[in-house]
């Protein structure tokens, strides 16, 4: 059974050479003392109870063809932070997928890391149940501007998906955005003028901010320790003072005209990025009279991923009904 195998060997195997790197992009998890705990050690003592249907899903997507690199060899010597972005294809078994929306994931890591061994693979492998083919977005992390470049990457991920679209078994003008954190404020500024209209690309059907960081506003007002600069953090994000991103599309809340329906999830006690930024967009969003479900769990912090476990559990089938519903 894959929970009573380490970390390390799972990553180790060569049929996810290519993907293991990224499991948390950016991060050396040989480095790591949990690379040698079993996933049922991991789960145990960090909680991170999604591990086993991570590694089951992404065995079974490997193999076949899986792992799409967004960018040539040319481009990464030239811009070597696009080196490794890529898209993962985790399709559903139901062929009745075909004829629904496709699903681009998009896990979060504060721009610097990129979290797809608990955002990613064993979310995709819930929202495949639920009978939705994804793509897990391995997006640039750790450069100025992340999230500008970002939307260069969402821009490649989408037209990759439209050029393969018959092997894929999508209709590229038919898909749902889903992020966590940084990737939520990533799949929000999708919806600004900053990408899907700037890139001439279909609207999302539907868009699922988890935990998302959302207002630079909030940011602004809240107290920073003497030691960090929120230019420079406003900089590395997005390219701008902080100033400037309060008063552009890169404050979401502010510009949410382009906007999708959208169902936002979160809880009270995450005490990384506060609630109140997805209830800031919850009522921009409401006010705007677009489609909205707000849905804030009274227990559990920062990255509940899948939910499983939590009082956060099933967020994924809550998010697809709502959707089915409209």
């Amino acid at each position: 059974m894959l929970k009573n195998r380490t970390l390390g060997s799972l990553l180790e195997e060569s049929s996810i050479a290519q993907i293991a790197p990224n499991a948390i992009r950016n991060r050396n998890l040989s480095k790591e003392e949990f690379y040698s705990w079993t996933l049922q050690e991991i789960a145990d003592k960090m909680g991170w109870r999604c591990l086993e249907r991570s590694f089951t899903r992404l065995f079974k997507a490997a193999e076949g063809e899986y792992y799409y690199p967004l960018y040539s060899d040319a481009e990464c010597e030239q811009e070597p932070a696009k080196k490794g972005t890529n898209i993962v294809y985790l399709p559903c078994d139901d062929r009745a997928a075909d004829a629904r929306p496709f699903i681009l994931l998009v896990p979060g890591g504060g721009f610097v890391n990129v979290w797809n061994l608990t955002e990613g693979w064993p979310v995709a492998q819930l929202f495949n149940e639920l009978g939705y083919h994804v793509f897990v977005l391995t997006y640039q992390v750790g450069v100025e501007a992340a999230a500008v470049k970002a939307m260069d990457d969402f821009a490649r991920a989408m037209e990759l998906i439209a050029a393969r679209k018959d092997e894929f078994r999508v209709n590229p003008n038919r898909y749902i955005t889903c992020g966590f954190s940084a990737g939520g404020y990533l799949v929000c500024l999708w919806n600004t003028e900053k990408g899907y209209p700037a890139f001439r690309l279909p609207k999302p059907q539907a868009c699922f901010p988890i935990y998302p960081c959302t207002s630079y506003r909030l940011m602004n007002d809240e107290e920073w320790d003497d030691n960090e600069d929120k230019d420079t953090f406003a900089m590395s994000g997005v390219g701008c003072s902080m100033q400037e991103a309060c008063n552009s599309c890169f404050e979401i809340p502010a510009h949410v005209q382009n906007f999708p329906p959208t169902a936002l999830f979160a809880t009270a006690e995450d005490d990384l990025v506060d609630p109140e930024h997805s209830r800031t967009l919850a009522r921009a969003l409401e006010n705007a009279g677009i489609p909205c479900r707000l849905e804030i769990g009274p227990t559990g912090g920062h990255g509940f991923a899948d939910g499983i476990g939590m009082c956060m559990e099933g967020w994924p089938e809550r998010a697809i009904r709502w959707y089915e519903s409209l």
